[in-house]
């Protein structure tokens, strides 16, 4: 079942929150992983598997680099469930 680009939001709000704490309602799109909201790469990558498992899709190690912001997270996601 395909999420909306909401869901997939809310969705990694609730991964980021519960891996750093960084509140929910500070993860938005336009958010740095790193700068905004300073997330470290070991956090980052529990927080893609995390992310593959709630919205079962496949997320390359190569393509994580390319991930700098939440929405750039949410988009990937987004085309890779269809």
């Amino acid at each position: 079942m395909a999420h909306t680009d909401n869901e997939i939001l809310e969705g990694l709000a609730e991964i980021v929150n519960e891996e750093t704490g960084v509140a929910t309602e500070d993860v938005q799109l336009d958010k740095s992983f790193t700068d905004d909201l300073d997330i470290d790469s070991i956090s980052m990558m529990t927080i893609v598997v995390n992310a593959e498992e709630k919205f079962d899709v496949r997320i390359p190690d190569e393509e994580v680099k390319n991930l700098a912001t939440v929405g750039d997270a949410v988009k990937f996601i987004a085309g890779a469930q269809s």
